[in-house]
């Protein structure tokens, strides 16, 4: 029963038991606080300028962008798009044509309000809509047909056509729900050019992202994040195979030093060559004619880069998606309709009246449902322009798009100007409601010209680089090796050996390399030159044992063809993985003295010498670097091509050894989950004694090389990575670091230093008077540079051809305290000393050679059944629990040397 209140006001809830007594001896247990969450590390701000160089006036691409209407307010809006049943749209590129459609049909009930629309699920309005939720309904009358069977487009006449004929077949009606989310004050923008970043400011400048890339929707263009591609023959560059090359433009919004800018610069993406279906396909297999077609490849093509592209079909111009092709040809094909069952050919021919010049005797494209297909003769289908091809280009494709994309800085600016004039973007109402206005003229910029390191070579030679760009005409290289045990090895039939020997040990000898007669030269038995790769090197290593008295220490070796031969990763993998052979690989034409050189760089390199050394290495005198034990590392991860989304990501990083030298490095590579940005096995925990992790490696192997020694500086340069993943830089990699070092020493505290190497950014730079590029070691750290965070650009090679793109570093993290001139010489100096050529290179030499162990690294892995080699010592990670195939870990004997060169 329950008890009543005592004001008489009702029944209450009868009160719990008292709680029983303690017995005097227990001691109540005193609750742990929970550990407190460390602070996540953030992007440093800048420390100060830098002031060392000759100043010289730039430009930049830069447009500087005045807003007068910070008051203002972004709202955002989600919208929802579903078919008249309810059910959500999932087909791509239809968004925009509804919304257009709702802002024609609604414009009251929006207030007349023009809005920012994502494409997707985003809506962005300045100032608000009359409601907070909107459903309205629309109907379209041209949408893409996903292939639902249509009177005009194939099939077969039967009842179920015949009814359909009686309607518009090509409308659909869509429900259009939009609710309110979020409020974005423009002054978020303001606080972001203090240096105040905020998601509200992130969003603001999104927004205005945004903007640009409706603005280009509406003309037409194919967008590319925030790339934008005029449908423009023009712009359009022949790359092979059916592949075209598409030049358009980027234009995005950025928040610098000086103010809110816009970038623009000239961006290219690969489209599928437009026009008839049966021209692609004889261009793409580089046929004769429809009839010359291998329709084995065709069947695969049409899997791989024909489904899903959409086509237009002829008399009617009806849009359509590919689905497949079908089994039989035209003539013997049957259309799915009962009961009038006859082929797509006499339904086209007989019924439809539409002569049929070439298709008969060829398969139909499939534009239907799986289960209900619909066949349309090759002949009737052309394929729409600006359908993106995202395949992996073949290395002739790719050397084709950078010839034929190249453009000099002067063209480079007058594009870019005439770009920005066409764009209209003074004309866009809802940037003019923002109250943006964006400056017509390239932004002028203060540079520094850095000057160029000096260099030693061998007999105390001092070298002079000239234009980023020096050589060893008469020279010797500082520390040359001894090759000795080696052996020559060719595939090739049409290769001279006696000569190449001769001149190899000519040019060797000059460069001050002393080298022995070679113990053999084995030639490849010419039967064997159309084996699988791996046979062919497991023969010709039958022949090395027979013909050699022991292992030898070093091979060269001639391919049968030039670049991406298919024995080279095989080759690779047998000497560096199974034997221990340091090797070195050569084009079998090129002979010459100028080749032989620098072939003789490599592998002086690679068997321990150096070629040349910065005098600041060899004195040792580096600011900061040469006073503490300090190891520079360089942090890649290479994944597949696009279109090759289960191929194990790689990871390497190259870390440098003998300190006080920051010439000679190692490397050590690992598989890790596809597309996964972020290294997980720099520290491998497996027990309380063993860490199986990459920087155990290094940390172990400088330690060894340096006296001893263990590194109190660290510094990192990391490749590959966008501002969004700063963070999980510094606060994910940067930590597992941390922990490695911890485990061989839990009282080691070394220093660190973190900087990005960017290349992947649109801001370049320009002399105003003149067609050169910028000069080499040109450093900007003002007006475009991050408004708060500590970044600079850095062009430290000589642009030969095209427009120079410059490194953007940021420095993320500097716990040493190093001047902004000397970080910036030091970045300056690791872009001399790479040990493959003579020229400054346009990133820091750790850099270069951790995305070159990794893209040797993966060649290993090409020719393997990943069931056999599969293993969770790959890794796991956050993408999925698959275990990822593990890599050959390297024999000892080459594990430390610059294998990679």
């Amino acid at each position: 029963m329950d008890s009543v209140d005592p004001d008489g006001s009702g029944p209450q809830e009868a009160l719990p038991p008292p709680p029983p007594v303690l017995p005097p001896d227990v001691v109540p247990v005193k609750l742990e606080e929970p550990a407190k969450k460390k602070p996540a590390r953030l992007p440093m701000a800048r420390r100060g300028m830098g002031s060392k160089g000759q100043k010289i006036q730039l430009l930049t691409n830069h447009f500087k962008v005045n807003v007068t209407n910070m008051e203002g307010q972004f709202y955002h809006y989600s919208v929802a798009l579903l078919y008249e049943d309810g059910r959500p749209v999932e087909a791509k590129g239809v968004g925009r044509k509804v919304l257009d459609k709702v802002q024609q049909t609604y414009s009251s009930e929006l207030s007349g309000k023009e809005f920012a629309y994502d494409g997707e699920k985003s809506l962005f309005t300045i100032g608000q809509l009359p409601l907070n939720k909107h459903e309205f309904t629309v109907v379209l009358e041209e949408v893409t047909n996903n292939g639902n069977v249509s009177p005009d487009a194939g099939g077969s006449p039967n009842d179920t056509d015949r009814k359909r004929m009686r309607r518009p077949y090509n409308s659909k009606t869509f429900i259009v729900q939009i609710n309110f989310a979020a409020k974005i004050p423009m002054q978020a923008i303001a606080s972001a050019l203090k240096g105040v970043e905020t998601e509200s400011s992130q969003e603001a400048l999104r927004v205005l992202d945004i903007i640009l890339r409706q603005h280009a929707a509406k003309q037409g263009c194919l967008l590319v994040r925030q790339s934008f591609f005029h449908n423009d023959p023009k712009n359009f560059v022949e790359l092979g195979n059916g592949v075209l090359g598409c030049r358009g433009f980027h234009s995005s919004f950025r928040t610098t030093q000086g103010g809110l800018s816009l970038n623009i610069d000239v961006s290219t993406t690969m489209i599928i060559q437009p026009g008839p279906v049966i021209d692609f396909l004889i261009n793409n297999q580089g046929a004769r004619d429809p009839f010359s077609l291998d329709w084995a490849k065709v069947d695969i093509c049409a899997k791989r880069v024909l489904k899903n592209l959409r086509v237009k079909v002829s008399p009617t111009n009806q849009e359509y998606k590919i689905t497949g092709l079908s089994d039989q040809n035209c003539k013997d094909q049957k259309g799915d309709a009962e009961p009038l069952e006859i082929t797509v050919y006499d339904y086209f021919v007989n019924h439809r009246n539409i002569e049929l010049r070439y298709s008969g005797d060829l398969p139909c494209i499939n534009v239907g449902k799986p289960k209900r297909p619909t066949y349309i003769p090759l002949e009737l289908c052309t394929l729409v322009s600006l359908q993106r091809y995202t395949k992996a280009l073949t290395s002739f494709q790719r050397s084709s798009l950078v010839e034929k994309s190249r453009q000099k800085p002067q063209e480079r600016m007058a594009v870019l100007a005439h770009s920005l004039k066409t764009s209209r973007y003074d004309e866009e109402p809802l940037l003019r409601a923002c109250g943006l206005s964006i400056s017509n003229g390239f932004t002028q910029v203060e540079g520094r010209v850095l000057p160029a390191p000096k260099l030693k070579v061998g007999n105390g030679d001092d070298l002079f680089a000239r234009n980023g760009r020096w050589n060893f005409n008469n020279k010797k290289l500082v520390q040359p090796c001894k090759i000795e045990r080696w052996a020559l090895v060719n595939f090739n039939a049409r290769s001279d050996m006696r000569r190449l020997v001769n001149d190899l040990m000519r040019c060797a000898e000059a460069k001050g390399i002393a080298i022995e007669d070679p113990h053999a030269v084995i030639e490849e038995d010419r039967q064997m030159s159309r084996a699988p790769p791996i046979v062919r090197v497991e023969k010709m290593f039958e022949e090395i044992q027979s013909k050699l008295p022991g292992a030898p220490k070093f091979l060269l070796c001639v391919l049968p063809e030039r670049k991406n031969c298919a024995v080279y990763g095989p080759w690779k993998r047998k000497n560096l993985a199974e034997f221990g052979i340091v090797t070195q690989c050569m084009a079998p034409q090129k002979m010459n003295d100028q080749y032989l050189t620098n072939l003789l760089l490599k592998i002086n390199a690679k068997l321990g010498g150096l070629n040349s050394l910065l005098s600041v290495e060899h004195s040792p005198s580096i600011p900061v670097v040469s006073k503490a034990p300090t190891m520079i590392l360089g942090m890649d991860v290479s994944h597949g091509s696009p279109g090759q989304s289960d191929i194990p990501s790689i990871a390497a990083v190259v870390s440098s050894r003998h300190w006080p030298l920051i010439s000679r490095y190692r490397a050590s590579v690992r598989t890790q989950s596809p597309k996964v940005e972020m290294i997980d096995s720099l520290y491998k925990r497996v027990s309380d004694t063993e860490d199986d992790g990459i920087m155990r490696e290094a940390l172990l192997d400088f330690y060894v090389s340096s006296g001893k020694r263990k590194p109190e500086q660290i510094i990192i340069f990391r490749d590959g990575v966008s501002e969004s993943q700063f963070n999980q830089v510094l606060n994910i990699e940067l930590d597992q670091i941390i922990e490695a070092c911890k485990f061989l020493d839990e009282k080691w505290n070394p220093k660190f230093v973190v900087i990005v190497a960017q290349k992947n950014h649109h801001t370049k730079f320009f002399q105003p008077n003149g067609p050169d590029n910028v000069p080499p070691g040109t450093i900007i750290d003002n007006k475009v540079g991050h408004p708060k965070n500590y970044d600079f650009y850095l062009c430290a090679h000589a642009g030969m051809i095209g427009t120079t793109r410059p490194t953007h570093y940021h420095v993320l993290l500097d716990q040493v305290g190093f001047q902004a001139d000397d970080l910036q010489e030091l970045v300056h100096s690791l872009s001399y000393v790479y040990q493959r050529s003579s020229t400054a290179i346009s990133v820091v030499a750790p850099v270069c050679y951790a995305h070159l162990a990794a893209t040797q690294m993966s060649t290993f892995m090409k020719f393997e059944d990943t069931s056999e080699t599969s293993s969770s010592r790959g890794g796991m990670t956050a993408a999925g629990p698959a275990p990822v195939p593990a890599l050959p870990r390297l024999e000892e004997k080459v594990a430390n040397s610059m294998f990679f060169c």
